[in-house]
């Protein structure tokens, strides 16, 4: 039986990881490009086989740097252990060999990610909610980002299994992978909590794993401390994406605000990459908040806890934006749509997942071809 799961994981990453080199053909023979910033590899690199440096847009251009130069000013943002795994397995520091092997980590940390969903769904529901959860995964409008040259599949690998080792009864191993997500993504700071309480209901008392888990952040803080004076200066930089964000936290419902009176009244209308990146934003704003709460009600404390947490803290900048992509990250959403799911007509169920698949068409893009998208 668990041969055949693996199977239906593997089946699903190779469908999908096809999809995603389909729609980036697509994209790169239709798509105008937009800008000549902030593609992979620069300008001059990217349009000689934009297939392949597609995967380095935005912000995989700075891990990019980090694994090859190490840390420049206003680069803080990005946490190290992703860059750092590169550069520690390339053969050799140039550009493409970082480049391929952080292609490689990527998509070898998803198909990970996505055997050990698997797995932790079926610790409390029936097979076909894990291979809906799973599929919901790689239907998401966004999840081209596990893909590319991100810590998104890294940090969502972390995030799963640390929580599944947990959920065994494998505490201090949980706490270990557990640390290496907090030095991989600033939220990974909040499995600490959802080691607390999982100790609470298992009923376990483990010391050793609550000083284990959240000793990648501070390991990072206390190298920024060193080399900045600031150990927080991730969260102080992190204006520089935009003034949509704050230095300073604003709270959820001064961010729901901005968007109605401030936001969406003011979008370029005659822009559709504008607007539909607006709108995706502000959607997966709504719709993961409706999922939180209800999770609340329907999901394990401990996951519920999580998605709450990994919910606000981005938001905390006074934005949604990118909230389409961190969104990936938040795995019980994902187990809580499929259990919906399994619940309405599979016709239903199918237009659902048509509707995903046409907006990653158009989200992978509009991001392969320059269009800042999230």
């Amino acid at each position: 039986m668990l041969k055949g799961n693996l199977i239906f994981v593997l089946k699903s990453f190779l469908i999908w990881r096809i999809g995603i080199f389909l729609i980036s053909v697509f994209a790169v023979n239709y798509v105008p490009l937009f800008s000549h910033n902030y593609l992979g590899g620069g300008y001059s690199t990217y349009i000689l086989n934009p297939l392949f440096w597609g995967h380095f847009n935005f912000d995989g251009e700075h891990y990019l740097a980090i694994a090859q130069n190490g840390y420049l000013p206003l680069q803080y943002f990005f946490f190290p252990l992703y860059p750092f795994i590169v550069k520690t397995l390339s053969f050799n520091n140039a550009q493409t060999t970082l480049a391929a092997t952080g292609l490689v980590i990527s998509n070898l940390s998803f198909f990970i990610a996505l055997t050990g969903i698997y797995k932790l769904v079926k610790l409390d529901y029936k097979e076909h909610i894990a291979k809906l959860t799973v599929l919901l995964f790689v239907f998401f409008p966004t999840s081209f980002y596990f893909s590319a040259y991100y810590s998104e599949s890294i940090f969502l690998m972390l995030v799963v299994w640390s929580i599944y080792l947990l959920r065994k009864d494998k505490l201090i191993f949980g706490a270990i992978i557990a640390s290496l997500a907090s030095a991989a993504r600033v939220i990974g700071g909040v499995l600490l909590p959802v080691l607390i309480v999982e100790m609470i209901v298992q009923r376990k008392r483990n010391f050793l794993a609550i000083i284990i888990a959240p000793l990648g952040v501070l390991t990072y803080m206390y190298y920024l401390l060193k080399q900045t004076g600031d150990p927080l200066i991730f969260l102080h930089q992190v204006t520089i994406f935009g003034q949509q964000r704050s230095s300073r936290l604003i709270l959820l419902p001064q961010v729901f605000y901005r968007y109605i009176f401030e936001i969406l009244p003011h979008v370029t209308y005659s822009f559709f990459p504008n607007v539909f990146t607006t709108y995706l934003e502000f959607t997966c704003g709504i719709i993961i908040l409706l999922l939180v709460i209800f999770a609340f009600f329907k999901l394990r404390i401990s996951y519920s806890i999580y998605a709450l947490l990994a919910y606000l803290i981005p938001t905390l900048a006074g934005s949604f934006s990118s909230m389409p992509r961190y969104v990936l990250a938040i795995f019980p959403v994902f187990i809580l749509s499929a259990i919906y799911l399994n619940k309405i007509p599979k016709i239903y169920t199918y237009i659902i997942f048509s509707v995903m698949l046409l907006l990653l068409i158009i989200s992978e893009s509009l991001f392969w071809r320059g269009y800042w998208l999230s």
